[in-house]
């Protein structure tokens, strides 16, 4: 029992806002005198009582009567109302004692709440009533249904499970809680942890759970950092689940005898399944039918909530039911559960569960069972279930060098079929020494997808070595995946290592020239060859490969021919959604989004990049999530929103910089200086770039520093500083190298135009000029707009005012037809220096009111800029600047900075609404 005056820290119930807005509505309607009844049934640890403790807290307008009977083998009559009389705050009537007598019981209760109601509003708790006495929960049944309700009294009830031969609570208001949906259990498990379980521990909890807050709360208080952190396997079963166990034994027992085997059945035949799908209805009748038990009898069990019937498929309603049901039925009665499934499971096509089941039932090693299902266990057989059929091969060889071989298979499988958590628990259980190969390569990749990258490099060179003497096609996929390895990291000598590795020549000839011309185009031999060999053959494209088709789309990114990448990317994604792996759909989305956004499609990009990243979570891929994160970032930097842009970029470089990735890293920080330059920030944004594109220690990713280039040197000339110009002309230079060498249509315009903005006055027209007509030729809205931005900017600053425009209003159409509405915003305001009316999105705003010119410097100074940096961003002397500023303050009756910096906030957040700052006067401005 508990009383209402015990104050408690508000708890966060995640996915529970619909449970949560009926309560509040409840006891909304109780403080005005408005009684009801309302009854939450939940499977165990499924948070009723939270519920009950959340409206418990939330009423402090009346009395609350709270009561939980302890559960007893044979309840005493009427116990339960006692513990309610015992939880009352306040003395109770004289004759409340009636409750308890036999006789009198149902209507002395009605009688006592309707008293009790009429002093105060009143809020009665009962939780967990399926544990109350029969008698109890009859008298509380027949007080519900008949409780007045303008007298003031809520009844909340909680129960486990729908009792199957007991209505006493039947034909009241009822709410039944499920399972927390993939967000909520997310959120449950990073608060408890403060953020520390990996990714793919999180999807792997949250599956063993099942959605139990009640599960996830003891293990994630229970598990070990390396646990939390995917370095050690999670224990098996979770801990903290003996209670809930308990209470579904105590389901289990109170069914019939024949539901019963009717379920073992079930829980046998889904060791053949993959994890989650629940087992075969029609085989579940086929086996009860030979037992001799009427299919119908599994309905007793539907009414308890512990299995789901969807008509094809059975579902248990929590996998510890299903443990709890194995764990207490005898051996010799679970085997003979599975060889009766096995002799039923007969065809051609069901001889890989058929083996499962005989593994199942087997005692102790079987070495002809364990080749049987090794033969078994190849495609076009899902991986899950090649590694359910690998994992019991394993179980039944006696060999412990054999066993760790198949058990490392088994973990290959688990991986590919999207499964990372399966695969670290069947590496765990590898006893070998050494441990073979495949063991070392399975680790590598899961390295390379939620790891260090160093460490995936040489995980998988190590197994390349221990592979290459007996599995010679294994052994090159480990070096690919080094090399892949390397190549995130952006270690060059790294990824000549790895593919000079690969044994020349490969019977695959399309892997043979990927192999030799991605040697010569990074620098071991002649790179005119390379790319000719790396150059998409005809064909090549239409593989049914999804990695070859990868290969062949990352070697047209290399080359520069983006359409090839995004035409050959989009039939990979296409391939994979076909034929898998799971494990490579983050991969194919990343490929596809990246050369998207190459292309200037960036709309395109962000939906492949938002489709790809939950992927990657649920898949426990936090590296490709990071590349992901990265592209989205991109994105943002041209479609606008420096706080996506911003999110998206830290997101990239939490992962990056602990793992090493440096081409995310370069990535990211690329997005973080187009974002500063859209917002007129070109100070910041070369200060970024600077160390990416020039010699040092913090070079950017080979693969992407000449893609920085453009916008470092629009940075640079901007920012009119000379150390800077010097570094951009440089970086041109390289440019100018790499631009004559690649395939990528917009580099020629992009060349152009950096030699445009380092150029003289009387060379820079012609220059501008020369970009435009190679971006007729080249197409791209973005690029041809900064173009025409930078172009007409620079003829406003040479008080070509009139020329200007075209340019300009070029610029402002394109970047609106692109969605790029942060550059359009810029391309706006240049028009409005150069004299031409442009209408205000949103209507009038407080700065109306200004010249173009003022209303540039009121924004740059709003967020934050001095005196000098505006002068700088606009290309205008200091002097310019505070005199344009004192008119500011002037005109829209400012005192200060500040003030101005709130004035221009509140316009963007109501600008129908904004009034202007009380007071006048032209404060001194910061210089």
């Amino acid at each position: 029992m508990t009383s209402s005056t015990t104050v408690r820290k508000p708890l966060t119930l995640y996915g529970r806002s619909g449970e949560l807005a009926a309560l509040d509505s409840m006891l909304s309607r109780l403080r005005h005198g408005c009684g009801s009844t309302l009854v939450l049934g939940a499977a165990p640890g499924l948070g009723r009582t939270a519920l009950v403790r959340h409206a418990v807290d939330g009423y402090r307008d009346g009395p609350v009567l709270h009561a939980r009977a302890a559960p007893a083998e044979q309840p005493l009559p009427y116990s339960g109302l006692h513990a309610l009389l015992c939880s009352a705050p306040d003395p109770l009537p004289p004759r409340a004692a009636d409750v308890l007598r036999p006789d009198l019981a149902p209507t002395a209760l009605l009688g006592l709440l309707h008293t009790l109601g009429q002093r105060r509003p009143l809020l009665v708790c009962v939780d967990d009533a399926h544990l109350w006495d029969r008698a109890s929960r009859a008298a509380l049944g027949f007080a519900a249904r008949r409780l007045d309700p303008g007298r003031g009294v809520c009844l909340l009830i909680t129960e486990g499970q729908y009792p199957e031969a007991d209505d006493h609570l039947g034909g009241l208001e009822r709410l039944r809680l499920g399972p927390l949906d993939e967000q909520a259990a997310t959120a449950l498990v990073d608060r408890l942890t403060d953020g520390r379980t990996a990714p793919a521990v999180r999807e792997e909890l949250r599956r063993e759970a099942a959605g139990n807050p009640t599960i996830l709360s003891a293990a994630a208080a229970r598990l070990t950092p390396d646990q939390l952190a995917g370095r050690a396997p999670l224990p098996r079963p979770l801990p903290g689940t003996g209670r809930i166990r308990e209470a579904y034994t105590a389901l289990l027992d109170s069914l019939p005898g024949d539901t019963r085997l009717l379920l073992l059945f079930a829980a046998a035949a889904q060791e053949h399944e993959p994890h989650g799908t629940g087992a075969d209805a029609a085989l579940l009748t086929r086996a009860g039918q030979a037992a001799g038990l009427d299919p119908g009898r599994l309905e007793p069990a539907e009414r308890a909530g512990a299995v789901h019937d969807d008509g094809a498929r059975v579902h248990f309603a929590h996998p510890l039911l299903r443990a709890a049901l194995l764990r207490g039925v005898p051996v010799a009665r679970r085997r003979a559960a599975h060889l009766l499934l096995a002799a039923l499971l007969d065809g051609p096509h069901r001889a890989l569960p058929r083996l499962v089941q005989q593994a199942c039932a087997a005692d102790g090693h079987d070495p002809a069972l364990a080749r049987a299902l090794v033969r078994a266990a190849v495609a076009p057989r899902p991986h899950a279930e090649r590694s359910v059929a690998l994992a019991r091969s394993a179980l039944l060889s006696a060999d412990e060098t054999l066993r760790g071989a198949r058990l490392a298979a088994a973990a290959e499988q688990a991986w590919h079929g999207g499964d990372p958590g399966r695969a670290r628990d069947l590496l765990a259980q590898v006893r070998a020494v050494p441990a073979p190969g495949h063991a070392h390569y399975v680790r590598g990749l899961l390295a390379l997808r939620d790891g260090p990258a160093a460490d995936a490099l040489e995980a998988l060179l190590t197994a390349s070595a221990l592979l290459a003497p007996y599995d010679a096609e294994r052994a090159v996929q480990a070096l690919l995946g080094a090399l892949e390895a390397a190549w995130a990291m952006g270690d060059v000598p790294a990824c000549l290592d790895a593919l000079r590795r690969i044994p020349a020549p490969q019977p695959d000839p399309a892997l043979e020239r990927y192999r030799t011309g991605l040697c010569a185009v990074l620098g071991g031999g002649p790179r005119g060859e390379g790319r000719d060999l790396l150059r998409v053959r005809p064909g090549s494209e239409t593989a049914a490969d999804p990695a070859a088709l990868l290969r062949t789309a990352g070697a047209a990114l290399v080359l520069g021919e983006i359409d090839t990448a995004c035409r050959t990317g989009a039939r990979a994604l296409a391939a994979v959604r076909v034929h898998g792996p799971e494990s490579l759909l983050p991969q194919a989305l990343e490929h596809l989004a990246y050369a998207e956004l190459r292309a200037g499609r960036h709309a395109r990009a962000r939906a492949h990049a938002e489709e790809g990243l939950p992927a990657a979570h649920r898949l426990g891929q936090r590296n490709k999530a990071a590349h992901l994160h990265a592209v989205l970032a991109l994105a943002a930097s041209v479609e606008g929103g420096a706080a996506a842009c911003a999110e998206h970029a830290g997101a990239a470089a939490s992962v990056s910089g602990p793992h090493g990735l440096a081409q995310a890293a370069t990535l990211a920080t690329w997005a973080l200086a187009r974002a500063d330059l859209a917002e007129g920030r070109s100070a910041e944004a070369a200060a970024r770039l600077r160390p990416l594109v020039a010699p040092g220690p913090l070079r950017g990713h080979f693969a992407a520093r000449m893609l920085l280039v453009p916008c470092f040197v629009e940075a640079a000339a901007l920012a009119g500083r000379g150390a800077g110009t010097a570094a951009a002309a440089a970086a041109v230079e390289e440019f100018a190298r790499w631009a004559a060498a690649t395939a990528d249509p917009q580099a020629p315009a992009q060349l152009a135009r950096c030699r445009a903005l380092l150029a003289p006055a009387h060379e820079a027209a012609a220059r501008y000029q020369e970009a435009l007509g190679h971006h007729a030729a080249a197409g791209g809205d973005f690029e041809g707009a900064r173009t025409r931005l930078l172009y007409g900017q620079w003829l406003r600053r040479q008080r070509r005012t009139r020329e200007a425009r075209g340019p300009l209003r070029d610029a402002l159409v394109a970047f609106e037809r692109c969605g790029a509405r942060v550059w359009a915003e810029r391309a706006a305001g240049e028009l409005r220096a150069a004299g031409e009316a442009v209408p205000v999105e949103g209507g009038p705003g407080p700065l109306d009111q200004l010249t173009p010119q003022q209303q540039r410097i009121a924004r740059c100074v709003a967020q934050g800029a001095t005196n000098r940096e505006v002068a700088s961003r606009l290309s205008l002397s200091p002097r310019t600047v505070d005199h344009h500023l004192r008119n500011v303050f002037a005109l829209l009756g400012v005192r200060s900075r500040f003030d101005l910096a709130r004035l221009l906030d509140r316009a963007s957040a109501d600008p129908a609404g904004t009034e202007p700052v009380p007071g006048s006067g032209a404060g001194a401005a910061r210089r």
